[in-house]
């Protein structure tokens, strides 16, 4: 009896050194939390969420031709979001007729659709948590003279008229924007390696 007596003190003193020692490789580390590492430590894939919002967004000819699509995809990747849909298109004016069903009946309207036919246009599918907003801050506002310092448009855009991007403006103009500039089959369901780092529970 007294054996196992020692032998369970030992034990005890053994775990609390090697928690103790795990503890200072991660200085700062709330003590309160330590306690629940071990099961938030190695998560379990399918207890990510499934973030499915997407959003279009359109390099425009004047972006095309100043070669700024690159740089364009490296903000959106920086940001953490993923491609799943890119091409490169000469768009016809009854696909642009669709996109700006709202704008037909402007006095702009021709003008808009000889400048977006001008030249090929790069359009592309991102995906991420509150990538509709995110994304429209990001390209900054309409007027290039408003947007700001850091947006696209305020980096890049010197006139209203040749603001370089589109950006969908909501979720329900997001998926209609999408499902008219790409078919189910063009758009990639795959697995983003840093995924699970990008995202809470």
């Amino acid at each position: 009896m007294l054996q196992l007596r020692v032998f369970n003190r030992l034990l005890q003193h053994f775990y609390w050194r090697t928690q103790e020692s795990t503890k200072s490789l991660l200085p700062g580390f709330p003590s309160q939390l330590w306690g629940g590492y071990r099961s938030t430590w190695h998560r379990n894939k399918s207890s990510l969420p499934d973030v499915r919002e997407r959003t279009l967004i359109a390099v425009k000819p004047d972006g095309v031709q100043r070669r700024l699509v690159g740089q364009i995809i490296h903000r959106f990747e920086q940001r953490g979001f993923k491609l799943v849909g890119l091409k490169m298109v000469q768009v016809s004016e009854d696909l642009l007729s669709q996109h700006y069903c709202e704008l037909r009946a402007k006095p702009f309207y021709p003008s808009l659709l000889h400048y977006m036919t001008s030249g090929p246009v790069v359009v592309m599918v991102w995906e991420g948590p509150n990538v509709v907003q995110t994304s429209r801050k990001m390209v900054g506002h309409t007027n290039p003279t408003e947007a700001q310092a850091g947006t696209v448009r305020g980096d890049f855009s010197v006139h209203v008229s040749r603001n370089v991007v589109h950006a969908s403006d909501s979720l329900e103009g997001a998926q209609r924007e999408i499902q008219l500039w790409f078919q189910g089959k063009d758009l990639l369901n795959w697995e983003c390696c840093d995924q699970g780092n990008m995202m809470e529970d």
